[in-house]
């Protein structure tokens, strides 16, 4: 399996536990506007990004939370490979609403929310 960007949660904003309950997590690399900041998983890289992005059937792990990416929008990976940012949405969709939202397959709300602490790692990997 090759990884495609593995990162490091540096900071949690105040409101993203609210979001992952909803499925929903936005990734910031570090340094991003403090009224992001509020709603983001700042994040510092280790290993990527590659130049291509993730394809359908990749995986994605939070911490001990994993999914399996169903749906990746059309400028969700310039995004990361500019400043460190996507919406992930783990709501299985088979199709993007979002052009810079990579979605994944739907896991446990709770899980989710312990796994975002600072310092878990983040894989996306094929």
């Amino acid at each position: 399996m090759s990884v495609l960007l593995r990162t490091r949660v540096t900071s949690i904003g105040p409101e993203v536990a609210d979001l992952a309950k909803g499925g929903v997590v936005i990734l910031f690399a570090d340094g991003s506007p403090p009224e992001l900041a509020e709603v983001s998983v700042l994040h510092k890289t280790e290993l990527g990004p590659s130049d291509g992005a993730p394809q359908k059937g990749a995986s994605i792990t939070l911490g001990p939370v994993s999914a399996v990416i169903t749906a990746v929008g059309s400028s969700a990976w310039s995004k990361v490979l500019e400043m460190g940012h996507v919406v992930i949405s783990f709501n299985g969709a088979t199709e993007a609403e979002r052009p810079g939202e990579i979605c994944a397959s739907q896991v446990d709300a709770q899980a989710l929310v312990a796994a975002l602490k600072t310092d878990a790692i983040i894989t996306i990997a094929a």
